[in-house]
């Protein structure tokens, strides 16, 4: 069935509406949570160049274990969408309490498995002698708001589900300001030193986790929904996780054999990979804010079993995604000579940067699609799908990226195959998009 011209201009302009009102506070709650360890790294730099090279090394351990498990916010936000779109907000926020409840789990877990191997998890970095003890105290300091920590990405979800992104950029602008103050105040008023900075992130954390618990519960008591741990909810929960994990994993090792690859290129190389590394990250905040959008607006028109709605959503948010990524792209060939000079002084890291930098813009309009694709298909609880493609995804690149060394291309030739990936991204979640099996109806998908 097509819609009249004055109908689509409509619905369109209603989609607008709600993508513009769910993903811009997205993005101001995205770009909030790096600067944490920017403080962090801000404070505990002016102690020395060892802590501030401990602090390097426990952060990026603390990053990729709250990361690997980011699934709590996906998985609870297309759950409780669903669920909202049915009508049923008690069972969507009995469904987000279950992922709140595995969130402490997964919490108390990590704090067990990071406690005593501290120094052997930072010894595998590498760390200098002198790095190793401040690595070693904020890392085993810090782990114990890893718990925090996952609530705040299962509550997020909550909210998100909810088709609530303002409360998040709230919590996260208070808890990056309550870092700040307390890590100014521990580390040099009360003279802790990076033990100071430590705490002073997991007391942040913790309050974050109090302010979303207090939204939640509030709301599960205005709706009657039980705060008891119900066990076959926090297995469903884990189940719906699983796919999800499987795929931050693989492209967490896409990431990582990026970064490997480039430091076999060479000093500059690896210079300017950084570089470019950085801006990437800080595109796909905008990028992923779309995503955001469209894993709650889509969980929400299925639950209410409009599959049609849901349909025009997914198109509008493409067109959203490549008009995001082509006004990207623009910008970082506007602002190639303002950006560049920011980062490095060095003349070879600069001629070995700005070629590979034009590769990321070229990528961008590829790189809005895939995002939102991914955003439509999390929506949707296609969790399995996306695990499997992002698995063939890293079987094409990860041969490709290896072989650029022993080849003679350089960090322009890698970023190609990093082109490489996006695409083979784009075509696997355009094909699922176009298929229409994800298109599944109902307040739990089956």
């Amino acid at each position: 069935m097509t819609l009249a011209p004055a109908t689509e201009r409509k619905t369109a302009r209603r989609h607008d509406r709600e993508i513009v009102a769910l993903a811009l506070p997205a993005f101001g709650a995205l770009v909030a949570e790096p600067l944490f360890v920017m403080v962090d790294s801000a404070v505990v730099g002016h102690l020395g160049t060892p802590q501030l090279a401990g602090l390097g090394v426990a952060a990026a351990l603390l990053t990729t274990a709250v990361n690997i498990f980011v699934f709590l916010a996906y998985a609870t936000t297309a759950a409780v969408a669903r669920r909202v779109g049915a009508g049923d907000t008690a069972g969507a926020l009995r469904q987000g309490l279950d992922g709140i409840w595995l969130a402490l789990l997964l919490g108390g877990a990590v704090i067990a498995v990071t406690l005593p191997t501290a120094p052997d998890l930072v010894g595998l970095f590498g760390a200098s002698g002198t790095a190793t003890p401040h690595a070693v105290t904020y890392l085993r300091i810090s782990s114990l708001g890893i718990p925090a920590m996952l609530v705040v990405l299962a509550a997020t979800g909550v909210l998100r589900g909810l088709q609530d992104t303002r409360t998040p950029l709230y919590v996260a602008i208070g808890g990056f300001a309550a870092n700040a103050a307390l890590n100014a105040a521990l580390v040099y008023g009360a003279g802790l030193g990076i033990a100071g900075s430590a705490w002073g992130t997991v007391i942040a954390q913790c309050a974050m986790a109090a302010v979303y618990l207090t939204v939640v519960v509030r709301g599960a008591r205005r709706h009657g929904a039980s705060l008891r741990p119900d066990l076959a909810g926090i297995r469903a929960c884990a189940h719906a996780g699983v796919p999800l994990l499987v795929r931050t994993l693989a492209l967490r090792a896409v990431m990582v054999i990026a970064t490997a690859v480039a430091a076999r290129l060479g000093d500059d190389e690896i210079a300017a990979h950084q570089i470019v590394l950085s801006l990437w990250n800080l595109l796909a905040f905008a990028l992923d804010a779309i995503a955001i959008a469209g894993q709650a607006i889509i969980g929400r028109y299925l639950g209410a079993g409009d599959s049609e709605g849901a349909r025009a959503a997914c198109r509008r948010m493409v067109q959203w995604g490549i008009a995001s990524g082509v006004v990207l792209g623009l910008l970082v060939i506007a602002a190639r000579p303002l950006f560049i000079p920011l980062f490095t002084s060095d003349p070879a890291v600069r001629d070995t940067l700005l070629p590979a930098l034009l590769v990321t813009a070229v990528i961008q309009p590829v790189a809005g699609v895939v995002f939102v694709l991914d955003g439509v298909l999390m929506g949707a609880g296609d969790g399995g799908y996306l695990a499997w493609a992002m698995i063939a995804t890293l079987v094409v690149f990860a041969p490709v990226a290896v072989l650029v060394p022993s080849l003679g291309g350089g960090l322009t030739a890698l970023w190609w195959t990093m082109a490489l990936m996006m695409s083979v991204r784009l075509a696997t979640l355009w094909l699922r998009a176009r298929s229409g099996r994800w298109v599944v109806t109902g307040a739990v998908r089956g």
